[in-house]
């Protein structure tokens, strides 16, 4: 995979310094206290959903596997360390020769996940595991907030497709990672041509009202656009008087005019004007595509509005008020020496303010109705229940350093739907509420 896939600039040689300071000295330490080679078990996982959302969406993971792969601390990282005095010598001597060679479990991306679930469990040697924290928890915090933000505002759109228009209002690195995560939601397309490259997803666009303004008159645009694009294009006809460009619209493209698209006022109101309009000069399979600071409760607004399309930029990219899902990386078990045989015993903070953890190894499961809807996430240490043997949640991403479970991105945007489908219907209701479903903490001393 080269850097270039990852949205990395090209002079990034690899993601080793995507980290925070404190791992690397945390990595020293160990070393030279003899623990660092102990077998731990690092989680991730969040203590509670952002408020008011139902559930949560696992989406970065194949951006997590790309950074693992490249997590390598070459020679130009090695003297930025030595020249900051960031660690000492023998520290850089252990990191050039850094490859993950632990294992990788995890929900698989695009399934939904709530409080307490074990999205990704990383294992190795304490060192090996612990320089991951930053870089996992980075990809994984943003990207599941944006698919989440994106599953909400596809079920309120329901049939209608969304395009995701974001790129001019965030990082332009983040804005590929929104893009891949917003169709990991349910969006059908982007306006980023990078997210369109690296990960092949559906790109879109036609003009902007400088376009318009270009022009001596808003029919000189119109027909520029469409000489240039074909009648089936998009013109946008709020520039100046939205009656007026749809007349306009309507007598150079004719009826065979693909969409018209709205991007200020009263979009419920417009939206029935010009539908109407549209009908009457006979431009009736004409689309209506609207645009203008739209979050998921905008769209729900207009499910009675003549729209056959959406697209959503800010509200979409810093994540409907939730940019990031507080996922948090935690060491739960470690082993007690460096035999690679020595037994794992469970370990976990005890604090104060509710950020305690529980520890130990843990497997998740999500039990299912007599109907066969979901109805609770369970997760538990010790021997996996018989009675839940098959809905265990967990599947391997790497083992012992190697990627297992790089998956094509359209399957993962098929698991999210079939996921979200298989929750109750509560779980689409934008009104604020609890985790649509609860999460049972179990330890069983036997599989019965």
């Amino acid at each position: 995979m080269d850097v270039a896939d990852l949205g990395l600039p090209v002079d990034v040689p690899s993601t080793a310094l995507f980290t925070d300071h404190y791992e690397l000295t945390m990595l020293q330490a160990a070393l030279r206290s003899g623990t660092a080679a102990r077998r731990s078990v690092f989680e991730v996982f969040t203590r509670r959903l952002p408020d008011g959302r139902r559930y949560g969406v696992v989406a970065g993971t194949g951006r997590v596997l790309d950074a693992v792969e490249n997590f390598r601390f070459d020679a130009g990282v090695l003297r930025f360390l030595r020249e900051r005095e960031v660690v000492d010598e023998a520290t850089l001597q252990w990191l050039a020769d850094y490859r993950f060679s632990g294992d990788i479990w995890g929900y698989p991306e695009g399934e939904v996940y709530f409080p307490g679930s074990p999205i990704m469990r990383v294992e190795g040697s304490f060192a090996e595991c612990v320089l991951l924290e930053t870089v996992i928890l980075s990809i994984l915090n943003h990207d599941s907030a944006i698919a989440a933000a994106a599953s909400r505002m596809s079920s309120a759109a329901g049939d209608r497709p969304l395009i995701e228009m974001g790129a001019r209002r965030t990082h332009e690195l983040a804005a590929v990672a929104a893009s891949r995560a917003a169709y990991i939601g349910g969006f059908a397309s982007t306006s980023d041509l990078a997210a369109g490259f690296r990960y092949n997803i559906p790109t879109v666009g036609t003009a902007a009202h400088a376009f318009t303004l270009l022009h001596d008159s808003e029919r000189d645009a119109f027909q520029a656009q469409i000489d240039s694009l074909g009648r089936d294009t998009t013109l946008l006809v709020d520039t100046y008087d939205v009656a007026e460009a749809v007349r306009t619209a309507v007598d150079i493209a004719g009826p065979e005019l693909g969409a018209v698209r709205i991007d200020s006022g009263d979009l419920l109101l417009v939206a029935h004007r010009v539908r109407q309009q549209l009908d009457e000069l006979g431009a009736r399979d004409t689309k209506i595509i609207v645009t203008s600071d739209l979050d998921e409760y905008a769209i729900a607004s207009l499910a009675a509005a003549p729209v056959d399309a959406y697209g959503v930029g800010t509200q979409l990219v810093t994540g409907s008020g939730h940019p990031t899902s507080s996922m948090v990386y935690k060491l739960v078990a470690r082993a007690e020496s460096a035999d690679p045989d020595a037994p794992l015993t469970p370990v976990a903070k005890k604090s104060s303010g509710g950020k305690t953890s529980i520890g130990g190894r843990k497997w998740a499961a999500r039990r299912l109705d007599a109907h066969g809807v979901a109805e609770t996430e369970v997760v538990g240490t010790g021997p996996v229940p018989a009675r839940l043997a098959d809905r265990q949640l967990l599947v391997q991403l790497v083992k012992g350093g190697q990627v297992v479970g790089r998956e094509p991105l359209d399957v993962v945007r098929d698991r999210h739907a079939a996921a979200r489908a298989n929750l109750p219907l509560s779980a689409t209701q934008l009104s604020r509420g609890e985790p649509v479903l609860p999460t049972e903490y179990v330890h069983e001393r036997s599989g019965n």
